[in-house]
C-alpha cells in the first residue's frame, strides 16, 4: 500500500509544481509560451479554472502526505 500512496506523491508533485507555473506572469514559467490566456479587463475562465484545479490538487497533495505520515509513522 506504500508504494500505491509513494508513486501518487510524486505524480501529485510534478502536477502541482506545472500548475503552479501555470500561473506565473506573461513572462515567467509557462505562462511565457502562451499557456496561460490573457483577457482584456477581468479574470478569463480558463484562469479560473485554473485556479480550482490547482486548489484541488493541492488539497490532495496534502491528504496523501498526510496518509503517508500516519503509515509510515
Amino acid at each position: 500500500m506504500i508504494p500505491v500512496f509513494a508513486v501518487l506523491q510524486v505524480l501529485l508533485g510534478a502536477a502541482l509544481v506545472t500548475l503552479v507555473l501555470m500561473h506565473s506572469g506573461r513572462e515567467a514559467g509557462f505562462g511565457g509560451i502562451g499557456f496561460t490566456p490573457t483577457s482584456q479587463g477581468g479574470t478569463h475562465i480558463v484562469e479560473r479554472n485554473l485556479t480550482r484545479l490547482t486548489v484541488l490538487v493541492s488539497a490532495l497533495f496534502t491528504a496523501n502526505t498526510v496518509v503517508l505520515y500516519r503509515v509510515l509513522a
